[in-house]
């Protein structure tokens, strides 16, 4: 019996790997996060299954249905939203389980800041402008940020920012990145990327506020960074003619080896 941490994607019941599909249709029991996880993505549950909605339960009854599965020999589908490398909770759970000695296992998922980069058809890291993306979050009820980890700090570094869990402190977002990206920075805040609801709402920093009215609280991303105006970039060296790689040698062209 294994439990097995699912990333279960942004929200297209599509955008689910085949990896985490197959696991879910094989486990007797899917613990998923209801508040986020679609039900098109519950729809590959094995017929019979026992399929419980995590968001109105604590940890310690999480953890009682997984102990109750393991001890009757089912498999558990655990689906959080997105990827479970970030802001899933799924470290807390695994710690609990390892001590009672129920195994585990982990199957990636795609992130939501990759859904809301699809969704603008925008590469985060282009050449001459960002080489790098912060994913981060401000200080919330759930959790504090540790000393250091500021939108001031990562703002210095010129980064695309991927900044998570913040729509509701967006007046503070924007104050914090005024001094180090300036006024005209663009930004893009995509709400429910890959949901049919899925809206976009794109402007400059000191312009996000008035242009995202009314309607947007949660489940939104904000992206920051000048990457995101797609203008104003080098080449990468990549496909240039004259750049010598692995599989496309200079010397198989007649150029310099």
């Amino acid at each position: 019996m294994t439990v097995h941490f699912i990333g279960a994607g942004p929200g297209a019941p599509d955008l689910l790997t085949l990896r985490g599909r197959d696991l879910i249709a094989s486990c007797p029991v899917c613990l998923y996060a209801g508040s986020l996880v679609p039900e098109g993505v519950l729809a590959h549950c094995p017929p019979g299954a026992r399929i419980v909605n995590t968001a109105p339960l604590d940890l310690d009854a999480i953890i009682a249905e997984c102990r109750a599965a393991h001890e009757a020999g089912h498999d558990v589908a655990r689906l959080h939203s997105g990827d479970v490398s970030i802001w899933s909770a799924m470290g807390e759970q695994i710690r609990r389980l390892r001590a009672e000695g129920i195994p585990v296992s982990v199957t990636p998922g795609v992130p939501s800041f990759s859904a809301a980069a699809a969704a603008l058809e925008a590469e985060l890291t282009l050449p001459g402008l960002a080489q790098s993306v912060v994913l981060t979050r401000t200080p919330g009820r759930a959790s504090a940020m540790p000393e250091g980890e500021t939108l001031r700090n990562f703002a210095a570094t010129g980064a695309t920012l991927a900044i998570h869990l913040s729509i509701h402190n967006l007046a503070e977002v924007v104050a914090d990145l005024l001094p180090a990206y300036g006024p005209d920075c663009p930004v893009a805040v995509v709400y429910r990327a890959s949901w049919p609801e899925q809206r976009i709402v794109r402007a400059t920093l000191a312009e996000i506020e008035a242009a995202l009215g009314e309607g947007i609280e949660r489940t939104a991303l904000i992206l920051v960074g000048p990457a995101l105006a797609g203008e104003g970039f080098d080449d990468s060296r990549l496909y240039a003619a004259d750049y010598d790689r692995r599989f496309r040698p200079r010397s198989a062209n007649g150029g310099a080896t």
